[in-house]
């Protein structure tokens, strides 16, 4: 769905790259995080391959589409939901994506079925002006989604959000993704990634870490430990202990053997970890 080569991005023209030599590419069907912090050259990838930012340096196709030269077709395909929102705020919540439906020649999804899937019913005939920041988000959210995009690109969807709408639009993104569409994901919320994408990529200071699922980045990663807790001379200890580790495999093998296990579980590495340690630096 999604090819990207080489691809470079100098704002100033001074060669001082925001994405320097990036390269990599989505599988119809896929969710596939780009991660890093903010400033890492997230934003800027995504801008250029909805077309927001001109092509400087490099290649790339979305849906068979260039980038370079985007067509009515190429919008048709897409939707994109933005960090920062931008709504019209002189119109009603309805209005701001009856106008937006109007810009397809595809067909389009109901606009008050939309508003009503990110709660926002209620507030249909107010206008955006009066929105919260995470009404504004939302509604954004709801216009992405207007012409049943195939590829989705949505940026820091869940940011600002308590973490009951946060679940539903994690909710929402899995529903679309099982009916077909591809998205691209990009966010600093490791949590958000881990719950959905099938592949992620690091971007740090422009460039591109390393590509791979979250699973196979846990198992290459991580530790291999497992939590324990158990009784022993009427007390209850808690300890952590490596499968790697001889020592640490016999004593956990004494521990089972006893009987006196309350609980036990294995401990993985989180994707933040995991960019912490491949980075050396934090998603702030």
């Amino acid at each position: 769905m999604v090819t990207v080569e080489h691809l470079y991005h100098d704002y100033a023209g001074k060669g001082d790259y925001a994405v320097k030599d990036v390269s990599f590419e989505i599988a119809d069907g896929e969710i596939f995080g780009f991660l890093g912090p903010s400033g890492a050259g997230k934003s800027t990838t995504q801008n250029i391959l909805t077309g927001l930012l001109p092509m400087q340096k490099g290649k790339a196709a979305v849906g068979g589409c260039d980038v370079k030269k985007p067509t009515d077709q190429f919008f048709n395909l897409i939707g994109v939901s933005f960090e920062q929102s931008n709504v019209y705020d002189k119109l009603t919540g309805l209005e701001n994506l009856e106008f937006y439906r109007s810009l397809f020649s595809v067909p389009t999804v109901e606009p008050k079925k939309l508003l009503d899937m990110v709660g926002l019913s209620n507030a249909a005939k107010k206008r955006a002006g009066a929105y919260s920041k995470g009404m504004k988000h939302r509604l954004t959210f709801a216009r992405s989604m207007i012409n049943n995009p195939r590829m989705w690109f949505l940026d820091e969807p869940t940011t600002g959000l308590d973490p009951a709408i946060a679940e539903g639009i994690i909710n929402i993104v899995r529903e679309r993704n099982e009916k077909g569409a591809t998205v691209f994901l990009t966010t600093h919320n490791m949590h958000v990634a881990d719950q959905l994408c099938d592949r992620v990529a690091f971007i740090n200071n422009g460039e591109l870490l390393l590509v791979d699922s979250p699973k196979n980045l846990k198992l290459q990663y991580g530790q291999k430990l497992v939590e324990v807790e158990y009784g022993e001379n009427g007390e209850l200890k808690k300890e952590t202990l490596s499968f790697v580790d001889e020592k640490d495999r016999k004593k956990l093998g004494k521990i089972a053997e006893s009987g006196n296990v309350q609980m036990m579980h294995t401990k993985e590495a989180t994707l933040e970890q995991i960019f912490i340690q491949v980075t050396g630096r934090g998603l702030v």
